[in-house]
């Protein structure tokens, strides 16, 4: 038969167990509960982006070199064009142009695939030079312009750049494939005009 001291300390061993085992069972309880939490915002923003990118799916993507960064979430990788120096469209033929261009392409890998069409994009590039003007060269919206049309220039030979074709009516619109092209960003790295 037990004695009266082991008999107490049976009993006070009980609801020691039955602590520890409650603090388990709650610590189990809210780790389960974060959790689901968790994966619901992280479910509930992956249908939000998802129901974005479907709304935008007939606007053409827009590169840009934060978003490109983000994405990969690599360096950037640049590769710098030598100087052009252009007679611009002016009346005249008096007025010139000299610019520095540096592409941003996606990685070292896309940078030999561009160095390799490089000739091509140079061209492309300074006969879109010669075709503006001084004034379009000398506001914002106008060197706007012009980086969104160099940033099509480069990837023509990749082939990118042709023109949409015009919608027929009553029949049904294709959302378009995202391409990747190597060039994401063209900077400015000089813009003298004379």
């Amino acid at each position: 038969m037990a004695t009266k001291p082991e008999a107490a300390v049976a009993d006070a061993a009980k609801p020691a167990k039955s602590k520890k085992m409650l603090i388990i069972i709650l610590g189990v309880v809210l780790l389960l509960v974060l959790g689901g939490g968790g994966a619901f915002l992280f479910i509930s923003k992956q249908r939000a982006a998802a129901a974005a990118a479907e709304e935008d799916g007939g606007a053409e993507p827009v590169a840009h070199a934060s978003a490109a960064h983000d994405a990969a979430k690599t360096p950037p990788v640049y590769l710098p064009m030598d100087n052009m120096v252009v007679n611009l469209a002016d009346p005249g033929g008096e007025r010139v142009a000299q610019v520095g261009i540096t592409l941003e392409v996606r990685d070292a890998h896309a940078a030999d695939t561009v160095k390799a069409y490089m000739p091509t994009i140079r061209s492309g590039v300074l006969m879109l030079l010669s075709q503006r003007l001084a004034d379009d060269l000398l506001t914002a919206e106008g060197k706007q312009k012009l980086i969104d049309d160099i940033l099509v220039e480069c990837s023509r030979p990749f082939g990118g750049g042709e023109p949409e074709p015009e919608p027929v009516p009553g029949k049904k619109v294709r959302k378009k494939a995202v391409v990747d092209y190597p060039v994401v960003a063209v900077l400015f790295s000089s813009l003298i005009v004379q």
